[in-house]
């Protein structure tokens, strides 16, 4: 599909009907819980590779800088491509390529190679920041922009509900009653039977990366035959137009900049808050088996926060204010993490308090993400493709900061470690009050 075609296909988001809305809704929903799935089934990956391939805490999270940091590197191409192909085609693509990615864990585990597992969550993520690129400025479009927040919320629940199966499922596949034991016999094994028990253990991932591979390449078959339309993101109104005549590139909108630099951070500490949460419980002596558990809670807060959002938003609070409120808490649950102690025994599990506050950070970062895109693509108009794209490339964050995590806690220990979370609340804090209304880099 040339440009040409796509722009005499393309329609304007006012002028879809209430049943068209409604269903690119549900498919764009679907892709959603794909997000979801694909995303935070790392948070048990993390843990198991750690023990099949034998790694630190560092390595461990060199997971979610593979899966990450193809945001930062394809996430503009992305938005080059989407004018070129369209949105639909778009997203088929993305979902071919996160099959390919899905596919190459089956030599990786034949090999037990970490290395080709980290080139495999690599080509899953360069797919995905395809499909971010794609379906974010989508929603946001989809509809008034005082009701974007609402709409992402419920993104943001098929998202977070995936989330919460995924570790699950993926856990009552490839683990078994009898691990515990296994894990505790590693150490006291001969270099042969240790490397045979792990190739047994790594090649569990098989069968389900191949079924995720299947399940990826039919659905790209289904987007690309769906009613999901084009939408027409290159056209701005009169008013609007003027006031971006003068404006060259994306960095002409410091809201936007800012805006990226607060996802970078929200994605990080989003990302730390679940993907590290089993590693802390195992600090607390509570086995993988049991730990497992932890960051469907983490996701089940967030789910909360959703849902709260999509109540309040905006009759009873505004998409801004939510967001300050959300930022703060995520500073008040950080210093909480640090600073208490003390065992306590709370939906069956025996744990420092500490833990729960982890948890908590769900709740926090519920409508985080949902309040930053409205703000930052505001009256891009022309430039809302490339500003979307620019967001993607921060959920580079996720790369990079379960890495310092993971640094601070062989460095200190896995509770000091939090610490980093401190400094990235403090700055969406900033964005929420100030940064988003600046639309100059002058003082």
């Amino acid at each position: 599909m040339n440009i040409r075609i796509k722009k005499a296909i393309a329609v304007e988001a006012a002028s879809l009907s209430e049943r068209e809305i409604f269903i690119s809704m549900l498919i764009v929903a679907v892709l959603f819980f794909i997000f979801g799935f694909v995303t935070w089934v790392n948070s048990i990956l993390i843990p198991y590779f750690k023990i099949a391939c034998q790694l630190s805490n560092f390595q461990s999270y060199l997971v979610a800088f593979a899966f990450y940091i193809s945001y930062f590197i394809m996430s503009v191409p992305s938005s080059y491509l989407l004018k070129t192909i369209g949105f639909k085609r778009g997203i088929m693509l993305g979902l071919w390529i996160m099959a390919v990615g899905a596919f190459i864990f089956i030599p990786a585990a034949l090999s037990r190679t970490y290395e080709t597992f980290l080139f495999g969550l690599f080509t899953i993520g360069t797919g995905l920041a395809i499909l971010q690129s794609a379906a974010n400025p989508y929603v946001t479009v989809l509809g008034s922009k005082d009701k974007a927040a609402k709409r992402i919320s419920i993104m943001g629940i098929c998202n977070k509900s995936a989330g919460i199966l995924a570790p699950l499922l993926f856990a009552s596949v490839v683990l078994k009653v009898t691990d515990s034991e296994l894990f505790k016999q590693l150490p006291l094994m001969d270099a042969q039977q240790r490397n045979e028990a792990l190739d047994s253990l790594i090649r569990r991932v098989i069968v389900p990366y191949a079924f995720m591979g299947l399940l990826l390449l039919g659905l790209g078959v289904f987007i690309r035959y769906s009613p999901l339309p084009e939408i027409d993101t290159e056209h701005e109104s009169s008013e609007l137009a003027h006031v971006n005549s003068g404006k060259k590139n994306i960095f002409q909108f410091p809201h936007l900049i800012l805006g990226a630099l607060a996802i970078f951070l929200h994605v990080g500490t989003q990302v730390i808050a679940i993907d590290t949460i089993i590693g802390y419980a195992n600090s607390m002596h509570i086995t993988l088996m049991e730990a497992k558990v932890f960051p469907s809670y983490t996701l089940f807060a967030t789910i909360c926060g959703y849902l709260m959002g999509i109540v309040l938003i905006p009759r009873y609070i505004s998409q801004v204010n939510i967001l300050r409120v959300c930022t703060m808490l995520g500073t008040i649950f950080t210093l909480l993490i640090v600073f208490t102690q003390g065992k306590v025994s709370l939906l069956g599990h025996v744990a420092d308090i500490s833990i729960w506050f982890v948890v908590l950070l769900g709740l926090a970062n519920s409508m985080i993400w949902a309040g930053i895109w409205p703000l930052a693509l505001n009256d891009l108009g022309r430039f809302t493709k490339l500003g979307a794209s620019v967001m993607i490339m921060g959920l580079c964050g996720s790369a990079i900061l379960p890495l310092a995590y993971g640094h601070f806690a062989d460095l200190f220990d896995v509770k000091k470690a939090y610490w980093v979370l401190f400094p990235c609340y403090m700055y969406l804090v900033f964005y929420a009050f100030y940064g988003h209304k600046t639309r100059s880099w002058s003082l």
